[in-house]
This record gives structure tokens, C-alpha cells and sequence, in this order.
């Protein structure tokens, strides 16, 4: 073995070490990095637009930080203000309710449901009466309720405070991407070891695929919240506001999304005002949804990339499953990112390796 090639393992062997340490001292906040880069990336035309008026990159930089911070901030404070007071109202409200004989309405509109007297029936063969057993469960689910909160509070606490460092540190990292994000990618690229035409067709795909993700959530997302919202409105659910916030949140998520929102409130008024407006709600929740997930989203998330919508979806769910909530982003970009590859190797490899036409 030549001194030229064991130079070369050693290099590679002690980049590969020192890789591998960088990575477990970035390890706790790549979190935090990564949703940096996100943001960078979804803030950087507004970058170049601020920096046309005050002619610096790092006042633009440093002015659309401030403003993302803010925008974060003061809803994420009402919303947590504005929880707090729901849930002493809840409190208060289930109180007042139990003790005016609400629990026996519960019972009665339980035990006089249309399914009821059926079950009623098959249960008492096993000696079980549904009127018994209807106050029994309520008062476990509310001792076990009361527990879990109990037994929870610290854990609470730590994830808050978890949740507070990670802001920052993602508020802090934004800036320098911001600032000198260019020049970070452009040196990623350079480093790529491929031809010119290979990296632009990779990279541009991943830049289109994120921003179509980015905009395909953000608009059903938006869209769901409004309709949802409007039907809650409409049909007369309490805190409607409160609802439509929460509905825009889990509008984000592929499995169960806004369900989480509407289908209680279905419940709740199936309970209050009986099963005609429960049932309205459920078929405007629905066609909403349906409407928007298969119509609006698709095409928002198609716009600027070829992945089928089949894909976007796998990409989607697998990355929530494997990174949590940045698999949002990370799951399609995977995908993109190994579809644009397969192309590069289709033209660059395997139409080379066809013989010749004789």
C-alpha cells in the first residue's frame, strides 16, 4: 500500500471520528437546528425583500427574528392564557353540573339512547345493569383524571421548560441562518460531489418539494380551521374560537387531523342540543375535510414538485412516525430527494450501460 493511499484512509478515518463527535455535540439540539433551517428557508425571500429597504442583511436578518419570535410568542401566551381560563370554566362548569343533578341526565340520556336498551339487555345477562354502572364509571373516570394530572404536573413542568430552551434556541439559530444561510448552502453544494447538472436537479427538487409541503399545510390547515370553525359557529358549540385554533393545529396531521376537534364537539352536542345539530356538525366537519384533503391539498402540495400524491402521503406519515413533527418536512423531502437520484442514476448510469444499437 502506497504512502498516497494510507494518507487517504487516515483522513477519511478521522473525518468519519470527528463527524461522529460533532454529531453528539449537536445531538440535543438538532431539533432545534433543523426547525431553524426550516424556517430559514420558508423566510428567505422576505429576507431579500426587507433587505431592499434597509440595505443591510443583518438588520433584515435580525428584523424578520424579531417578528417571527413575536408572532410565536403572543399567540402561544394567549393560547396558553386562554387555556387556563377554559379549563377553570370546564371545572367550574362540570361542578355546577353535578351538582344539579346533571349526572343523572347523563345517565338518563345514556341509558335512553337508541342502542341502549340492546346492550342493556346483553349485559344483564352477565348480572351487569347499565343505570348502575353508568354513575360508577363516571366517578372512576374522574378519580383516574384527577390522578393522571396529580401525577403529571412535574412532567408538565419539565416539557414546558424543555419546550422554553428550544425556542430560543431555534430563535437564536434563525438569525445566522437567515444571515449567512446562502453562503452555508452554497458551500453543502460545492462539497457535493457530483456534476453541475446532478446537484442543480437534486437540490431544486428538495427546495420545491419543502415549499410545497410548507404551503400545502399551511393553506388546508388555515382552510379546515375557517370551515370548521364556521360550522361550530353555526350549530352553537361553546368556545368556538378556542376550537377553531385547536382545529388548525391538528389540521396538520394526516391521521385522526381535525377528528380530534369535531367529533367531540359532536358528542357534547349530541348531549346538550340532541341529535340533529350533532349529526349536522359531523356532515359539515366531514365534507369539509373530505374536500380539502382530497381536492386542495393534493394540488397545493403538487405545485412545483412530481411526487404523486400517494407518495406525499407515505412521506408525510412514515416521517411523523420516524422523526415526530419534523418528519412533516423531513418524510417528502426523503422521498424527493431518492426520487431525484433514481433520475440522476437513470441517465447517468443506466442509459450508459446500454450496449449500443448495432
Amino acid at each position: 500500500m502506497d504512502r498516497e493511499r494510507i494518507v487517504q484512509l487516515f483522513f477519511f478515518g478521522f473525518l468519519a471520528v470527528m463527524a461522529y463527535l460533532l454529531y453528539q455535540l449537536l445531538a440535543p439540539f438538532l431539533g432545534a437546528i433543523i426547525w431553524a433551517m426550516l424556517l430559514s428557508f420558508l423566510f428567505h425571500p422576505l429576507v431579500l425583500y426587507t433587505q431592499r429597504f434597509v440595505r443591510s442583511r443583518s438588520l433584515a436578518a435580525a428584523l424578520i427574528t424579531l417578528a417571527t419570535a413575536l408572532v410565536a410568542i403572543i399567540p402561544a401566551l394567549w393560547f396558553m392564557v386562554r387555556l387556563a381560563e377554559e379549563a377553570q370554566t370546564l371545572s367550574n362548569t362540570v361542578s355546577t353540573t353535578v351538582g344539579a343533578g346533571g349526572l343523572g341526565k347523563l345517565q338518563d340520556w345514556l341509558v335512553h339512547m337508541p342502542l341502549s336498551a340492546r346492550a342493556s339487555a346483553a349485559l344483564t345477562r352477565f348480572n351487569v345493569k347499565l343505570e348502575d354502572e353508568v354513575p360508577a364509571m363516571a366517578v372512576r373516570v374522574a378519580k383516574l383524571t384527577s390522578s393522571y394530572l396529580a401525577d403529571h404536573v412535574t412532567s408538565v413542568a419539565r416539557n414546558l421548560m424543555s419546550f422554553i430552551w428550544d425556542f430560543t434556541i431555534t430563535i437564536f439559530t434563525l438569525f445566522y441562518f437567515l444571515r449567512d444561510g446562502q453562503s452555508y448552502y452554497e458551500s453543502i453544494r460545492n462539497l457535493t460531489p457530483m456534476h453541475e447538472e446532478d446537484k442543480r436537479a437534486i437540490f431544486e427538487t428538495l427546495r420545491a418539494t419543502l415549499s410545497a409541503v410548507m404551503r400545502g399545510l399551511m393553506v388546508t390547515a388555515a382552510l379546515q380551521a375557517v370551515l370548521i370553525g364556521l360550522g361550530l359557529v353555526i350549530f352553537g358549540v361553546p368556545y368556538s374560537a378556542f376550537l377553531s385554533i385547536l382545529t388548525a393545529v391538528f389540521g396538520i396531521f394526516p391521521l385522526g387531523g381535525t377528528a380530534w376537534v369535531w367529533v367531540p364537539a359532536a358528542a357534547y352536542l349530541a348531549y346538550a342540543d340532541g341529535w340533529g345539530p350533532a349529526v349536522s356538525l359531523v356532515i359539515w366537519s366531514s365534507v369539509a375535510v373530505a374536500i380539502i384533503d382530497n381536492f386542495i391539498k393534493p394540488w397545493a402540495m403538487r405545485q412545483g414538485t412530481e411526487l404523486p400524491t400517494i407518495a406525499l402521503f407515505f412521506g408525510i406519515a412514515g416521517g411523523l412516525y420516524a422523526y415526530g413533527p419534523l418528519g412533516l418536512f423531513a418524510g417528502p423531502a426523503v422521498i424527493a430527494v431518492f426520487a431525484a437520484l433514481l433520475k440522476v442514476y437513470r441517465k447517468t448510469y443506466a442509459n450508459a450501460a446500454r450496449p449500443e444499437a448495432a
